[in-house]
């Protein structure tokens, strides 16, 4: 992400900081059975925490893949419950859907009928396709969201970039501190069962920590 896009919008997240010994993987557009479940298990493999940005439509749809995000440690954020370009989108319909995705991922986020685990997390959030009018960022932070965006991006979801290109993106700017950006979706799903591994055997490598965005 250019250096001059994160100085015009310094109250959003885009990495932490470089004298930590972390590394934030983010996941967004899920859950969906056919990926989140895989990316789930290989973080395991690795001890590895991440953050989840979460379709409030996918939500509803899988319930119990998004339980099992919270169960094992792992932190959610919000990414509207339609996937909406905040850029082509009224104001208050954009804060309308987030709102709704908020509703959903509270309604199901009780582990074992116990409270909800994310009502003491301050909510995160991340806008779809990193397009959100400045109208719409300022209302959202004054309810209490944190805008998380990101310094790397993989590229997971387009299908002209090969595996091995998708890898080097993310690791050619890696560093501590970094937000990095994946897709736990079909359209990244073929880019992301070859990267994601070899990123976090990579990472543990370094002996960087893997953490999640609270």
């Amino acid at each position: 992400m250019p250096r001059f896009i994160q100085r015009l919008y310094p109250e959003r997240i885009w990495a932490f900081s470089r004298s930590e010994n972390s590394v934030y993987l983010t996941f967004d557009d899920g859950p969906i059975p056919e990926v989140t479940p895989w990316v789930l298990d290989e973080l395991k493999k690795y001890n590895a925490k991440a953050t989840f940005f979460c379709i409030g439509e996918n939500v509803q749809k899988h319930p119990e893949i998004f339980r099992r995000i919270l169960a094992e440690g792992h932190s959610v954020g919000n990414h509207t419950f339609n996937h909406l370009k905040g850029t082509k989108t009224k104001t208050s319909e954009y804060v309308e859907n987030v709102e709704k995705a908020e509703r959903e991922m509270i309604n199901n986020s009780k582990i074992n009928n116990q409270q909800s685990t994310i009502s003491n997390q301050q909510s995160l959030f991340r806008p779809p396709y990193g397009k959100i009018t400045p109208s719409q960022a300022k209302i959202l932070q004054k309810k209490g969201y944190k805008i998380v965006m990101w310094d790397i991006i993989s590229y997971d979801y387009d299908a002209t970039i090969s595996e091995e290109k998708c890898l080097q993106n993310v690791l050619k700017n890696i560093k501590p501190g970094s937000v990095v950006v994946f897709h736990d979706s079909l359209k990244a799903e073929k880019n992301l069962r070859y990267v994601l591994p070899k990123v976090l055997g990579i990472i543990g490598e370094k002996g960087l920590q893997l953490r999640s965005i609270n």
